[in-house]
């Protein structure tokens, strides 16, 4: 069978295939999407493009609105994968799902960006207020070459109010030449979508990430912010210095590199990663968050990544009881440094064992926060009257 489909206790469903076979997707999504409100596509650019995409949902399902993106790889129901195309049916019985694109860079004033994500949640809420059967949350998919997460993460925040915010950046394998949203048949340019969700199943938004601070510390002397791009750490080249300290040959900087070695920004009491996304002929370094000159960053060394996101699962359990399925967004250099440590057969049965559904990512959105090297997600409890059959 090419495409595999996976129900969850709240009617949830997904569809995966990682070979062409698009044909057999349209049919299994026609049967299965009767009681769905809403559809996450998650999709590699190595096996298809949006065109195809867009073809599939119109041909398939002409009514269902769906947003969709281009991932760094999926997280499948069956664990960590690359080359998929993943179709998340959420269903009517248990989501109220509005979606829009929103237009928020550096170009444009924040507190009117924000003004517009205030009008649609307002209006969201007016029409799903809060109970105790049900909860209000938030979801975010922007551009991951962009270079405006920062502006998106305050705008959204600012907009949403105290709405909780998760969300992932749109990736492209590990190119990094262009990625791909799609908003009801449309493909945005440099866009965000703003998604916003009324569930009434028992559920947690929750984070997780594994490194500890060194006492090598780097300070940004010359940069481009404008395109996360650092030239000079300590007054020197930035990628012999980055080298230097972590201790391999310039010439031998990759991905791997840098999933191993993360740099860290403290702000308050936390430490937030400011990954690096490749090294630049010149010598130079390209970012995927906000970095600017002064700015003092830490070496960091990943630690116990299965312990970590085995102990934060646990801990959603105890909140919210036995895990439905999870919405996740995990950062690609996770998933670069399992492969390293040689946990990713681990990492990928912790996921599929607690049913976490989603895709890797070039950056990750919690609440007011644009991060990197983390783990973001929301997870969904069984339905109470599936509970109360069960007993």
């Amino acid at each position: 069978m090419k495409v595999l489909t996976v129900q969850y206790g709240c009617g949830a469903m997904c569809l995966f295939t990682a070979e062409d076979a698009v044909d057999e997707l349209e049919e299994a999504l026609s049967e299965a999407a009767s009681n769905a409100t809403f559809a996450l596509i998650y999709f590699s650019k190595s096996r298809v493009d949006s065109e195809t995409i867009i073809a599939l949902m119109a041909r398939s399902v002409p009514d269902l609105p769906y947003a969709a993106c281009s991932t760094a790889g999926e997280l499948t129901p069956n664990g960590a994968a690359e080359g998929q195309i993943m179709i998340i049916l959420l269903p009517k019985d248990h989501f109220n799902v509005a979606a829009a694109p929103m237009r928020i860079d550096r170009t444009r004033r924040l507190d009117e960006a924000a003004a517009d994500v205030a009008t649609f949640r307002c209006l969201f809420q007016a029409e799903h207020e809060e109970s105790e059967s049900s909860r209000n949350f938030a979801m975010c998919i922007t551009d991951g070459l962009s270079f405006d997460e920062e502006a998106v993460a305050a705008a959204l925040h600012w907009g949403l109010d105290d709405l909780p915010l998760l969300g992932g950046s749109a990736g492209d394998g590990l190119d990094f030449n262009s990625t791909c949203l799609i908003l009801n048949g449309e493909i945005l340019t440099d866009g965000t979508i703003l998604l916003l969700v009324n569930c009434d199943l028992p559920l947690q938004i929750f984070k997780t990430e594994n490194f500890e601070p060194t006492p090598q510390k780097l300070v940004v002397t010359r940069s481009d912010p404008e395109r996360r791009i650092v030239y000079e750490f300590n007054a020197a080249d930035a990628a012999h210095v980055y080298a230097d300290v972590v201790g391999v040959d310039p010439q031998s900087l990759s991905p791997m590199t840098f999933a191993s070695h993360p740099l860290v920004l403290r702000i308050g009491n936390e430490m937030y990663c400011r990954s690096i996304q490749k090294v630049n002929e010149d010598g130079s370094l390209s970012f995927f968050c906000a970095i600017d000159d002064g700015i003092v960053l830490t070496v960091a060394e990943p630690t116990g990544m299965a312990r970590s996101t085995a102990d934060v699962l646990a801990s959603v359990r105890e909140t919210i009881g036995e895990i439905d399925f999870v919405l996740g967004f995990d950062c690609v250099l996770r998933r670069i440094d399992a492969r390293n440590r040689q946990v990713t057969h681990k990492i990928s049965q912790l996921y599929a064992e607690n049913r976490v559904i989603g895709f890797n990512t070039y950056g990750e959105q919690y609440r007011s926060m644009h991060l990197n090297q983390t783990l973001a997600g929301v997870a969904f409890g069984i339905p109470v009257a599936t509970k109360e059959a069960a007993e």
